[in-house]
């Protein structure tokens, strides 16, 4: 019995060797050992991840809330952008309407002027109509004879109240004096149109009238292109085409007529030139312009 123990041993020796020796390392391995407590930890995360996407009518409310104070600011900010647009605008055709103003006034000043000068050429001219001597004044009767029919009406600048008008501009005229101002201020030009109407039909009546007593190649002598804008007094003493009396009465009461209507103009350019004066201040003040 002892020997086959012996014999066994001996065939399957033992060995005493760890199986890992202190000095060899072990690699570490790729996946790490998930211990029961991290599991847990793990499932109660993803619990709470799930359920927490779920909700209430108070979350819904502040969502709501969020939205529509930020849609109401980007309205109050677009709104006051186009406030500001539209002052800026308002003030640069308040500006425009200034310098119309003040070309309107340069230029009734002119025509009031030019009223006064044709009316005293008109009254020279029924001076030496009615002349005793009228025989012998016949360059006077000439020189004075070519002006009622030379004169040019007054138009105002209406570049700016066209743009109010015809594009609708006229609704960033936000004060109420104001807008009532310029339209009363434009309100004049119709009856100055009218008159103004009045006085032409009057020149063109003078001018077929007088035909009958002007010769119209002395005209063409006192006025050539060089001298277009001043007349000069025929050389010699030309004479008219007719002295009879009812001819020379017919042409002196169209010259009333034209000197009737240029009165009514003279009234009108002088008040509108007035208004367009006080309503330069008032822009000004209004709109605090230089």
């Amino acid at each position: 019995m002892t020997e086959n123990t012996d014999e066994e041993h001996f065939e399957n020796p033992v060995n005493n060797q760890p199986e890992n020796p202190p000095d060899q390392i072990i690699p570490p391995t790729d996946s790490e050992t998930i211990t029961p407590n991290q599991e847990i930890e793990n499932m109660e995360i993803h619990h709470h991840a799930h359920h927490g996407g779920k909700k209430n009518w108070k979350a819904f409310f502040w969502e709501f809330i969020m939205l529509f104070l930020a849609v109401f600011c980007g309205f109050l900010a677009e709104y006051q952008l186009e406030q500001t647009i539209e002052r800026h605008r308002e003030k640069e055709l308040i500006t425009s309407l200034i310098e119309d103003l003040k070309k309107d006034t340069t230029s009734l000043g002119v025509f009031q002027d030019e009223l006064k000068t044709q009316k005293l050429m008109m009254d020279s001219l029924v001076f030496y109509l009615t002349a005793s001597d009228l025989k012998e004044k016949g360059a006077e009767v000439y020189y004075y004879g070519r002006k009622p029919s030379r004169f040019v009406f007054f138009n105002y600048t209406d570049r700016t109240i066209q743009q109010l008008k015809n594009a609708g501009s006229f609704r960033l005229i936000k004060k109420p004096t104001v807008a009532d101002s310029i339209l009363k201020y434009y309100s004049h030009f119709e009856l100055i149109s009218i008159l103004q109407n009045g006085s032409f039909e009057r020149i063109d009546e003078y001018t077929r009238t007088s035909r009958q007593l002007f010769n119209p190649l002395v005209f063409e002598e006192i006025v050539s292109d060089e001298t277009y804008n001043k007349i000069t007094k025929p050389t010699g003493n030309p004479p008219l085409m007719t002295y009879e009396q009812n001819s020379i009465l017919e042409v002196i009461s169209i010259i009333h007529s034209l000197k009737s209507s240029n009165r009514g103009l003279q009234v009108q350019y002088t008040m509108v030139k007035k208004e367009a004066e006080y309503l330069i201040n008032f822009l000004k003040n209004n709109y605090h312009l230089d």
